[in-house]
Protein backbone atom coordinates (compact mmCIF):
# COMPACT_ATOMS: atom_id res chain seq x y z
CA UNK A 1 0.00 0.00 0.00
CA UNK A 2 1.33 3.43 -0.93
CA UNK A 3 2.37 5.54 2.03
CA UNK A 4 0.39 8.66 2.89
CA UNK A 5 2.13 11.95 3.53
CA UNK A 6 0.42 15.00 5.06
CA UNK A 7 -0.90 17.41 2.45
CA UNK A 8 1.16 20.55 1.97
CA UNK A 9 2.25 22.82 -0.85
CA UNK A 10 5.36 24.96 -0.72
CA UNK A 11 5.78 28.43 -2.17
CA UNK A 12 8.17 27.01 -4.73
CA UNK A 13 5.51 24.56 -5.93
CA UNK A 14 2.79 27.16 -6.38
CA UNK A 15 1.82 27.92 -9.95
CA UNK A 16 1.94 31.64 -10.72
CA UNK A 17 0.29 33.23 -13.74
CA UNK A 18 3.29 34.74 -15.61
CA UNK A 19 1.03 37.07 -17.60
CA UNK A 20 -0.15 38.94 -14.50
CA UNK A 21 2.00 41.65 -13.01
CA UNK A 22 2.04 41.78 -9.20
CA UNK A 23 -0.66 44.09 -7.89
CA UNK A 24 -0.20 46.11 -4.72
CA UNK A 25 -3.91 46.89 -4.67
CA UNK A 26 -6.21 44.01 -3.76
CA UNK A 27 -9.92 43.74 -3.29
CA UNK A 28 -11.10 43.06 0.28
CA UNK A 29 -11.24 39.32 -0.41
CA UNK A 30 -7.55 39.19 -1.38
CA UNK A 31 -8.12 39.00 -5.13
CA UNK A 32 -6.48 41.44 -7.59
CA UNK A 33 -8.33 44.70 -8.09
CA UNK A 34 -8.14 44.28 -11.85
CA UNK A 35 -11.14 44.89 -14.09
CA UNK A 36 -9.52 42.80 -16.84
CA UNK A 37 -8.99 39.70 -14.71
CA UNK A 38 -10.43 36.34 -15.72
CA UNK A 39 -11.78 35.25 -12.33
CA UNK A 40 -15.34 36.17 -11.45
CA UNK A 41 -16.39 37.65 -8.13
CA UNK A 42 -18.44 40.26 -6.28
CA UNK A 43 -19.02 43.67 -7.82
CA UNK A 44 -18.33 47.06 -6.27
CA UNK A 45 -22.02 47.27 -5.33
CA UNK A 46 -21.76 44.09 -3.25
CA UNK A 47 -18.60 45.26 -1.45
CA UNK A 48 -20.25 48.63 -0.70
CA UNK A 49 -23.35 46.96 0.76
CA UNK A 50 -21.28 44.55 2.84
CA UNK A 51 -19.16 47.40 4.21
CA UNK A 52 -22.31 49.29 5.20
CA UNK A 53 -23.52 46.18 7.04
CA UNK A 54 -20.18 45.72 8.83
CA UNK A 55 -19.63 42.25 7.37
CA UNK A 56 -16.24 40.57 7.39
CA UNK A 57 -15.05 39.77 3.88
CA UNK A 58 -13.74 36.22 3.28
CA UNK A 59 -10.20 35.57 2.11
CA UNK A 60 -10.40 33.28 -0.91
CA UNK A 61 -6.95 31.74 -0.57
CA UNK A 62 -7.92 30.49 2.89
CA UNK A 63 -11.13 28.95 1.53
CA UNK A 64 -9.25 27.19 -1.27
CA UNK A 65 -6.62 25.75 1.05
CA UNK A 66 -9.21 24.60 3.60
CA UNK A 67 -11.37 22.89 1.00
CA UNK A 68 -8.45 20.97 -0.42
CA UNK A 69 -7.44 19.91 3.08
CA UNK A 70 -10.98 18.60 3.67
CA UNK A 71 -10.94 16.55 0.45
CA UNK A 72 -7.48 15.14 1.15
CA UNK A 73 -8.53 14.24 4.68
CA UNK A 74 -11.50 12.24 3.38
CA UNK A 75 -9.35 10.48 0.76
CA UNK A 76 -6.80 9.45 3.34
CA UNK A 77 -9.48 8.42 5.85
CA UNK A 78 -10.99 6.06 3.25
CA UNK A 79 -7.61 4.90 1.88
CA UNK A 80 -8.39 6.14 -1.63
CA UNK A 81 -5.47 6.94 -3.88
CA UNK A 82 -7.34 9.66 -5.72
CA UNK A 83 -10.63 11.33 -6.49
CA UNK A 84 -12.06 11.96 -9.95
CA UNK A 85 -14.70 14.68 -10.17
CA UNK A 86 -17.14 15.51 -12.95
CA UNK A 87 -19.85 17.31 -10.98
CA UNK A 88 -19.19 21.03 -11.71
CA UNK A 89 -19.92 22.01 -8.11
CA UNK A 90 -17.44 19.43 -6.81
CA UNK A 91 -14.90 20.78 -9.29
CA UNK A 92 -15.65 24.27 -7.98
CA UNK A 93 -15.12 23.07 -4.41
CA UNK A 94 -11.77 21.44 -5.24
CA UNK A 95 -10.39 24.17 -7.50
CA UNK A 96 -12.55 27.31 -7.22
CA UNK A 97 -12.70 27.33 -11.02
CA UNK A 98 -15.78 28.06 -13.09
CA UNK A 99 -16.41 27.46 -16.77
CA UNK A 100 -19.92 27.46 -18.24
CA UNK A 101 -21.29 25.87 -15.06
CA UNK A 102 -24.84 25.19 -16.22
CA UNK A 103 -23.82 23.94 -19.67
CA UNK A 104 -21.30 21.59 -18.09
CA UNK A 105 -24.02 20.02 -15.90
CA UNK A 106 -25.44 18.28 -18.98
CA UNK A 107 -22.34 18.25 -21.17
CA UNK A 108 -19.62 16.62 -19.02
CA UNK A 109 -16.63 18.26 -20.67
CA UNK A 110 -14.62 19.11 -17.52
CA UNK A 111 -13.09 16.88 -14.86
CA UNK A 112 -10.71 17.18 -11.96
CA UNK A 113 -8.32 14.69 -10.37
CA UNK A 114 -7.28 15.14 -6.74
CA UNK A 115 -4.65 12.80 -5.35
CA UNK A 116 -4.48 11.76 -1.71
CA UNK A 117 -1.32 13.86 -1.39
CA UNK A 118 -3.14 17.00 -2.58
CA UNK A 119 -2.05 17.19 -6.22
CA UNK A 120 -4.78 18.70 -8.43
CA UNK A 121 -5.06 18.21 -12.19
CA UNK A 122 -7.87 20.08 -13.93
CA UNK A 123 -9.14 18.69 -17.23
CA UNK A 124 -10.76 21.78 -18.69
CA UNK A 125 -12.85 22.44 -21.75
CA UNK A 126 -10.64 23.07 -24.76
CA UNK A 127 -9.30 26.61 -24.89
CA UNK A 128 -9.98 27.20 -21.20
CA UNK A 129 -6.48 26.90 -19.75
CA UNK A 130 -6.34 30.61 -18.90
CA UNK A 131 -9.39 30.38 -16.64
CA UNK A 132 -7.42 28.72 -13.83
CA UNK A 133 -4.05 30.40 -14.36
CA UNK A 134 -4.53 32.48 -11.19
CA UNK A 135 -5.04 29.43 -8.95
CA UNK A 136 -1.81 27.94 -7.55
CA UNK A 137 -3.49 24.82 -6.15
CA UNK A 138 -4.29 23.70 -9.70
CA UNK A 139 -0.95 22.12 -10.50
CA UNK A 140 -1.67 21.01 -14.08
CA UNK A 141 -4.29 21.79 -16.71
CA UNK A 142 -5.01 19.09 -19.26
CA UNK A 143 -7.78 18.22 -21.71
CA UNK A 144 -9.52 15.05 -22.82
CA UNK A 145 -12.35 14.64 -20.30
CA UNK A 146 -15.04 14.95 -23.00
CA UNK A 147 -16.37 11.68 -24.33
CA UNK A 148 -20.13 12.18 -24.19
CA UNK A 149 -21.89 11.24 -27.38
CA UNK A 150 -22.45 14.76 -28.73
CA UNK A 151 -18.68 15.30 -28.82
CA UNK A 152 -17.40 11.78 -29.48
CA UNK A 153 -20.12 10.04 -31.49
CA UNK A 154 -19.02 6.53 -32.45
CA UNK A 155 -15.53 7.23 -31.06
CA UNK A 156 -16.78 7.45 -27.48
CA UNK A 157 -15.02 4.28 -26.28
CA UNK A 158 -11.76 5.39 -27.90
CA UNK A 159 -11.86 8.81 -26.25
CA UNK A 160 -12.88 7.34 -22.90
CA UNK A 161 -9.95 4.92 -23.02
CA UNK A 162 -7.56 7.77 -23.76
CA UNK A 163 -8.87 9.74 -20.76
CA UNK A 164 -8.75 6.69 -18.48
CA UNK A 165 -5.09 6.20 -19.40
CA UNK A 166 -4.35 9.68 -18.07
CA UNK A 167 -6.09 8.89 -14.78
CA UNK A 168 -4.17 5.62 -14.57
CA UNK A 169 -0.91 7.53 -15.08
CA UNK A 170 -1.82 9.99 -12.32
CA UNK A 171 -2.81 7.22 -9.92
CA UNK A 172 0.46 5.37 -10.49
CA UNK A 173 2.47 8.55 -10.06
CA UNK A 174 0.74 9.74 -6.87
CA UNK A 175 -0.74 6.63 -5.25
CA UNK A 176 1.78 3.92 -6.08
CA UNK A 177 0.15 0.55 -5.79
CA UNK A 178 -3.10 1.94 -4.37
CA UNK A 179 -5.68 1.36 -7.12
CA UNK A 180 -8.67 2.67 -5.14
CA UNK A 181 -10.21 5.61 -7.02
CA UNK A 182 -13.28 7.53 -5.84
CA UNK A 183 -15.45 8.93 -8.66
CA UNK A 184 -18.45 11.22 -8.18
CA UNK A 185 -20.12 10.67 -11.57
CA UNK A 186 -18.95 9.64 -15.03
CA UNK A 187 -20.27 8.44 -18.38
CA UNK A 188 -20.65 4.64 -18.62
CA UNK A 189 -17.85 4.39 -21.20
CA UNK A 190 -15.48 6.14 -18.81
CA UNK A 191 -16.34 3.88 -15.91
CA UNK A 192 -15.72 0.76 -17.98
CA UNK A 193 -12.43 2.15 -19.31
CA UNK A 194 -11.17 2.83 -15.78
CA UNK A 195 -12.11 -0.65 -14.62
CA UNK A 196 -10.41 -2.27 -17.62
CA UNK A 197 -7.16 -0.68 -16.41
CA UNK A 198 -7.53 -2.37 -13.04
CA UNK A 199 -8.71 0.66 -11.08
CA UNK A 200 -11.17 -0.06 -8.27
CA UNK A 201 -13.90 2.56 -8.53
CA UNK A 202 -15.68 3.71 -5.37
CA UNK A 203 -18.50 6.16 -4.67
CA UNK A 204 -16.99 9.64 -4.77
CA UNK A 205 -20.09 11.67 -4.05
CA UNK A 206 -19.98 10.50 -0.44
CA UNK A 207 -16.38 11.78 -0.22
CA UNK A 208 -17.29 15.24 -1.47
CA UNK A 209 -20.51 15.59 0.52
CA UNK A 210 -18.78 14.74 3.79
CA UNK A 211 -15.85 17.01 2.94
CA UNK A 212 -18.18 19.89 2.12
CA UNK A 213 -20.40 19.57 5.18
CA UNK A 214 -18.19 21.55 7.61
CA UNK A 215 -17.50 25.14 6.57
CA UNK A 216 -14.25 26.84 7.50
CA UNK A 217 -14.42 30.36 9.02
CA UNK A 218 -13.86 32.08 5.68
CA UNK A 219 -16.54 29.97 3.99
CA UNK A 220 -18.94 31.14 6.69
CA UNK A 221 -17.91 34.73 6.00
CA UNK A 222 -18.53 34.11 2.30
CA UNK A 223 -21.97 32.71 3.08
CA UNK A 224 -22.87 35.69 5.26
CA UNK A 225 -21.92 38.01 2.40
CA UNK A 226 -23.83 35.95 -0.15
CA UNK A 227 -26.94 35.90 2.04
CA UNK A 228 -26.76 39.68 2.47
CA UNK A 229 -26.54 40.12 -1.30
CA UNK A 230 -29.45 37.73 -1.77
CA UNK A 231 -31.53 39.67 0.74
CA UNK A 232 -30.79 42.94 -1.08
CA UNK A 233 -32.11 41.36 -4.28
CA UNK A 234 -35.15 40.04 -2.39
CA UNK A 235 -35.99 43.55 -1.15
CA UNK A 236 -35.85 44.76 -4.75
CA UNK A 237 -38.10 41.89 -5.79
CA UNK A 238 -40.58 42.54 -2.97
CA UNK A 239 -40.78 46.19 -4.00
CA UNK A 240 -41.69 45.13 -7.54
CA UNK A 241 -44.75 43.11 -6.44
CA UNK A 242 -47.99 44.77 -7.54
CA UNK A 243 -51.35 43.73 -8.95
CA UNK A 244 -51.27 43.59 -12.72
CA UNK A 245 -47.64 42.46 -12.99
CA UNK A 246 -46.73 39.00 -14.24
CA UNK A 247 -44.88 36.45 -12.17
CA UNK A 248 -42.05 36.50 -14.70
CA UNK A 249 -41.67 40.26 -14.50
CA UNK A 250 -41.36 40.12 -10.71
CA UNK A 251 -39.14 37.02 -10.71
CA UNK A 252 -36.68 38.64 -13.13
CA UNK A 253 -35.88 41.29 -10.51
CA UNK A 254 -34.38 38.64 -8.20
CA UNK A 255 -32.20 37.30 -11.00
CA UNK A 256 -31.02 40.80 -11.96
CA UNK A 257 -30.26 41.63 -8.32
CA UNK A 258 -28.10 38.53 -8.01
CA UNK A 259 -26.15 39.14 -11.21
CA UNK A 260 -25.46 42.83 -10.61
CA UNK A 261 -23.86 41.96 -7.26
CA UNK A 262 -21.61 39.28 -8.76
CA UNK A 263 -23.81 36.28 -8.05
CA UNK A 264 -23.97 33.42 -10.51
CA UNK A 265 -27.38 31.83 -11.21
CA UNK A 266 -30.70 30.63 -9.81
CA UNK A 267 -30.96 26.87 -9.50
CA UNK A 268 -34.73 26.91 -10.03
CA UNK A 269 -37.47 29.37 -10.96
CA UNK A 270 -39.88 28.52 -8.15
CA UNK A 271 -41.98 31.66 -7.80
CA UNK A 272 -45.75 31.57 -7.98
CA UNK A 273 -48.86 33.52 -7.07
CA UNK A 274 -52.45 32.96 -6.01
CA UNK A 275 -53.75 29.46 -6.81
CA UNK A 276 -50.38 28.56 -8.37
CA UNK A 277 -48.90 28.55 -4.85
CA UNK A 278 -50.78 25.27 -4.21
CA UNK A 279 -49.40 22.72 -4.74
CA UNK A 280 -45.78 23.86 -4.42
CA UNK A 281 -42.99 23.67 -7.03
CA UNK A 282 -44.85 25.53 -9.78
CA UNK A 283 -42.42 27.66 -11.78
CA UNK A 284 -42.66 31.35 -12.55
CA UNK A 285 -44.84 31.96 -15.56
CA UNK A 286 -46.94 34.56 -17.38
CA UNK A 287 -49.75 34.64 -14.78
CA UNK A 288 -50.81 38.15 -13.73
CA UNK A 289 -50.78 38.68 -9.96
CA UNK A 290 -54.08 39.78 -8.43
CA UNK A 291 -54.88 42.01 -5.47
CA UNK A 292 -54.63 40.39 -2.02
CA UNK A 293 -53.13 37.19 -3.40
CA UNK A 294 -50.17 35.36 -1.88
CA UNK A 295 -46.90 35.36 -3.80
CA UNK A 296 -44.21 32.90 -2.73
CA UNK A 297 -40.67 32.04 -3.72
CA UNK A 298 -37.70 29.84 -2.98
CA UNK A 299 -34.57 31.78 -3.95
CA UNK A 300 -32.40 28.70 -4.71
CA UNK A 301 -29.72 31.26 -5.51
CA UNK A 302 -26.11 30.47 -6.29
CA UNK A 303 -24.85 33.86 -5.27
CA UNK A 304 -21.55 35.62 -4.68
CA UNK A 305 -18.53 33.33 -4.22
CA UNK A 306 -20.71 30.51 -5.56
CA UNK A 307 -22.40 30.17 -2.16
CA UNK A 308 -26.00 28.98 -2.17
CA UNK A 309 -28.63 31.20 -0.56
CA UNK A 310 -31.72 29.08 -0.04
CA UNK A 311 -34.34 31.38 1.48
CA UNK A 312 -38.12 31.22 1.10
CA UNK A 313 -40.67 33.92 1.76
CA UNK A 314 -44.36 34.40 1.10
CA UNK A 315 -45.78 37.91 0.69
CA UNK A 316 -49.26 39.39 0.39
CA UNK A 317 -49.87 41.46 -2.73
CA UNK A 318 -52.20 43.89 -1.00
CA UNK A 319 -53.27 44.94 2.47
CA UNK A 320 -56.27 42.76 3.36
CA UNK A 321 -55.29 39.15 4.14
CA UNK A 322 -57.96 36.53 4.65
CA UNK A 323 -58.24 34.45 7.80
CA UNK A 324 -57.10 31.43 5.79
CA UNK A 325 -53.98 33.19 4.53
CA UNK A 326 -53.05 34.27 8.06
CA UNK A 327 -53.59 30.76 9.42
CA UNK A 328 -51.34 29.24 6.74
CA UNK A 329 -48.66 31.77 7.52
CA UNK A 330 -48.90 31.41 11.31
CA UNK A 331 -48.55 27.61 11.14
CA UNK A 332 -45.63 27.86 8.71
CA UNK A 333 -43.80 30.38 10.88
CA UNK A 334 -44.36 28.29 14.03
CA UNK A 335 -43.10 25.22 12.18
CA UNK A 336 -39.70 26.57 11.14
CA UNK A 337 -39.11 28.49 14.39
CA UNK A 338 -39.90 25.41 16.50
CA UNK A 339 -37.66 23.17 14.42
CA UNK A 340 -34.83 25.69 14.39
CA UNK A 341 -34.76 25.68 18.19
CA UNK A 342 -34.02 21.95 18.13
CA UNK A 343 -30.67 22.49 16.37
CA UNK A 344 -27.29 22.35 18.07
CA UNK A 345 -24.00 20.44 18.09
CA UNK A 346 -24.39 16.77 18.97
CA UNK A 347 -28.07 16.63 18.09
CA UNK A 348 -28.88 13.52 16.06
CA UNK A 349 -30.85 13.57 12.83
CA UNK A 350 -33.34 11.07 14.23
CA UNK A 351 -33.89 13.31 17.26
CA UNK A 352 -34.97 16.13 14.95
CA UNK A 353 -37.36 13.79 13.14
CA UNK A 354 -38.90 12.69 16.42
CA UNK A 355 -39.22 16.15 18.00
CA UNK A 356 -40.03 18.25 14.92
CA UNK A 357 -43.16 20.37 14.84
CA UNK A 358 -46.18 18.45 13.57
CA UNK A 359 -48.21 20.00 10.80
CA UNK A 360 -51.98 19.76 11.23
CA UNK A 361 -53.17 16.59 9.51
CA UNK A 362 -54.86 18.40 6.63
CA UNK A 363 -51.49 19.83 5.53
CA UNK A 364 -49.53 16.56 5.71
CA UNK A 365 -50.35 15.27 2.19
CA UNK A 366 -48.80 18.39 0.61
CA UNK A 367 -45.82 18.51 3.00
CA UNK A 368 -42.38 19.49 1.74
CA UNK A 369 -39.81 16.75 1.02
CA UNK A 370 -37.58 17.61 4.00
CA UNK A 371 -37.79 19.34 7.36
CA UNK A 372 -34.27 20.71 6.86
CA UNK A 373 -31.18 20.13 4.71
CA UNK A 374 -27.55 21.14 4.41
CA UNK A 375 -26.42 24.02 2.20
CA UNK A 376 -23.09 25.24 0.84
CA UNK A 377 -22.32 25.59 -2.85
CA UNK A 378 -25.82 24.18 -3.38
CA UNK A 379 -28.25 22.04 -1.41
CA UNK A 380 -26.02 19.51 0.35
CA UNK A 381 -25.94 16.67 2.87
CA UNK A 382 -27.79 16.05 5.14
CA UNK A 383 -31.51 15.76 4.34
CA UNK A 384 -33.75 15.47 7.39
CA UNK A 385 -37.12 13.94 6.58
CA UNK A 386 -40.57 14.21 8.07
CA UNK A 387 -41.59 11.42 10.42
CA UNK A 388 -43.85 10.00 7.68
CA UNK A 389 -40.86 9.61 5.33
CA UNK A 390 -38.01 8.78 7.70
CA UNK A 391 -38.34 5.01 7.64
CA UNK A 392 -38.21 4.87 3.85
CA UNK A 393 -35.71 7.66 3.14
CA UNK A 394 -34.05 8.89 6.34
CA UNK A 395 -30.55 8.15 7.63
CA UNK A 396 -28.52 8.66 10.77
CA UNK A 397 -26.02 11.38 11.57
CA UNK A 398 -25.19 14.16 14.01
CA UNK A 399 -25.07 17.95 13.64
CA UNK A 400 -21.64 19.48 14.15
CA UNK A 401 -20.33 23.05 14.53
CA UNK A 402 -19.61 24.58 11.15
CA UNK A 403 -22.55 22.92 9.38
CA UNK A 404 -24.95 25.25 7.60
CA UNK A 405 -28.58 24.13 7.45
CA UNK A 406 -31.81 25.33 5.83
CA UNK A 407 -34.98 24.92 7.89
CA UNK A 408 -38.12 25.05 5.76
CA UNK A 409 -41.80 24.32 5.38
CA UNK A 410 -44.57 24.33 2.84
CA UNK A 411 -48.09 24.63 4.23
CA UNK A 412 -51.00 24.19 1.86
CA UNK A 413 -54.06 21.98 2.08
CA UNK A 414 -54.57 19.47 -0.72
CA UNK A 415 -57.18 21.04 -2.95
CA UNK A 416 -56.80 24.37 -1.15
CA UNK A 417 -56.54 27.69 -2.97
CA UNK A 418 -53.14 28.92 -1.73
CA UNK A 419 -50.07 27.82 0.22
CA UNK A 420 -47.19 29.34 2.18
CA UNK A 421 -43.47 28.61 1.80
CA UNK A 422 -40.92 29.78 4.42
CA UNK A 423 -37.24 28.94 4.86
CA UNK A 424 -34.24 30.30 6.77
CA UNK A 425 -30.56 29.42 6.60
CA UNK A 426 -28.69 28.80 9.86
CA UNK A 427 -25.20 28.02 11.13
CA UNK A 428 -24.55 25.32 13.74
CA UNK A 429 -22.31 26.87 16.39
CA UNK A 430 -20.39 25.45 19.37
CA UNK A 431 -23.34 26.23 21.64
CA UNK A 432 -26.41 26.10 19.42
CA UNK A 433 -27.25 27.83 16.17
CA UNK A 434 -27.25 31.24 14.52
CA UNK A 435 -29.84 32.35 11.98
CA UNK A 436 -27.92 33.86 9.05
CA UNK A 437 -31.05 35.39 7.52
CA UNK A 438 -32.17 38.91 8.47
CA UNK A 439 -34.94 39.29 5.89
CA UNK A 440 -38.20 40.12 7.71
CA UNK A 441 -41.30 37.99 7.73
CA UNK A 442 -44.60 39.36 6.44
CA UNK A 443 -46.13 41.55 9.13
CA UNK A 444 -49.50 41.71 7.37
CA UNK A 445 -49.84 37.93 7.47
CA UNK A 446 -48.55 37.26 10.96
CA UNK A 447 -50.01 40.30 12.61
CA UNK A 448 -46.85 41.63 14.24
CA UNK A 449 -43.58 43.21 13.22
CA UNK A 450 -40.15 41.46 13.25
Amino acid sequence: MASRKPFSITDAERKIDPSRAPSAILKPDGTPNDNDRVEIGPTALAFEEWEALGLEIPHLDSIREARLQRLVGELQRNDYGGLLLYDPLNIRYATDTTNMQLWITHNPARACFVSADGYIVLFDFHGGDHLSAHLPLVREVRSGASFFYFESGNRTDEHAARFAAQIDELMRGHAGDNRRLAVDKIEIAGLRALERLGLQVFEGQAVTEIARVIKCPDEIRAMRCAVAACEAAMFEMEAAIAPGKSENEIWSVLHAGNIKRGGEWLETRIFSSGPRTNPWFQESGPRIVGDNELVALDTDMVGTYGMCCDISRTWLCGDSPTAEQKELYRISYEHIMTNMELLGPGVGFAEIVEKAHRLPERFVPNRYGVVMHGVGLCDEYPAIRYREDHEAYGYDGVFEPGMTICVEVYCGEKGGREGVKLEDQVLITETGFENLVQFPFEEKLLGREF
